[in-house]
């Protein structure tokens, strides 16, 4: 598939809002329960502004992408049976819901009002894990595309989103709670490994693939040896456009190396030194590095979908 940037930009900002959301609102859980000393309200606020500007800039983003944008509420209207439509629908759930956590702990309501701050935070972090869902199964339900049918899909879209959201909030802790530091940390830590082994078991699981169809089944002819030529007048169509992302297979390998090292390894690392050493630009630099190696991961991840529409396509493709 040939990957929009508008859509990079989207499900890996989207994913990294809630990621943060999900980090802060555990955080607010251990404090209560005494696993943590009580977290700040302030801080509470200003990393749920921040996770809410991520949202924002994803949901902007997604605009580039549509055709009619003044039409893109039609999206919603086909609930039952579209889980883009449901994506649709929890995305705006999940801000509004987020922004009010975000007011009730800025205006210092959840003190007095602790039990109804956290049911609101508990309804924010299912409306979270929804959208999720949703987002991952947008593409886990495409049953022609074999990379993405499975699983893994809704897993790692979960696993990725919560290890980008807890090292951002490693690097707001860093310079506005350091205490919370160590949490945030090891949490990034151990998304990031468990994001690692999900991915990981993705790209084994694609390397055993092989196509359902032939170029025998794509064009209906029954024949043993089928050689394309040419595409005479239709070739460079949107069919090879928007089909097949057009790099060299050189490319492609080597772009799998990359966000292996950008969105897993030098990340780990960094975060790990930023922990040993207290240092406060370390978890910043953690999440840089890690957002650039997303956005390798996330163009991998519609790159290696292979149409079945390629196999006719095939002297283009």
């Amino acid at each position: 598939m040939q990957p929009a940037l508008s859509v990079l930009f989207l499900t890996t900002l989207i994913g990294a809002g809630q990621g943060l959301f999900l980090a802060l609102f555990l955080a607010e859980l251990a404090g209560h329960v005494g696993w943590l000393a009580p977290v700040s309200r302030p801080f509470l606020a200003l990393a749920s502004v921040v996770a809410l500007v991520l949202m924002g800039l994803g949901l902007f983003s997604s605009f580039f992408h549509l055709g009619r944008p003044e039409r893109g509420w039609r999206a919603a209207t086909r609930w039952r049976t579209s889980w883009l439509s449901r994506e649709v629908i929890v995305l705006p759930l999940f801000m509004a819901a987020l922004a009010l956590y975000a007011l009730a702990q800025a205006s210092g309501w959840s003190a007095s009002h602790a039990v109804p701050t956290l049911a609101l935070g508990a309804v924010t972090a299912l409306l979270a894990l929804a959208l999720y869902v949703c987002t991952g199964m947008i593409y886990a339900c495409l049953k022609f595309l074999q990379e993405w049918a499975s699983p893994l899909t809704v897993i790692n879209y979960l696993l990725l989103g919560v290890a980008s959201g807890f090292t951002v909030a490693t690097a707001l802790a860093a310079y506005a709670a350091l205490a919370l530091m160590p949490f945030f940390g090891t949490g990034a830590l151990l998304a990031t490994a468990a994001a690692f082994v999900g991915r990981g078991a993705a790209l084994v699981r694609n390397a055993r693939l092989r196509p359902r169809s032939t170029l025998a089944t794509a064009i209906g002819i029954r024949h043993p040896r089928i050689v394309q030529i040419s595409q005479g007048m239709m070739g460079g169509s949107f069919n090879t456009r928007e089909f097949f992302h057009g790099r060299s297979r050189a490319f492609f390998r080597s772009i799998k190396w990359v966000f292996v090292v950008l969105a897993f390894a030098l990340p780990a690392a960094l975060l790990a030194a930023g922990l040993w050493l207290s240092a406060p630009l370390l978890p910043a630099l953690a999440f840089v590095i890690q957002y650039v190696g997303l956005l390798a991961e996330r163009w991998f991840f519609f790159a290696q979908a292979n149409h079945p529409q390629n196999l006719y396509y095939q002297a283009v493709a």
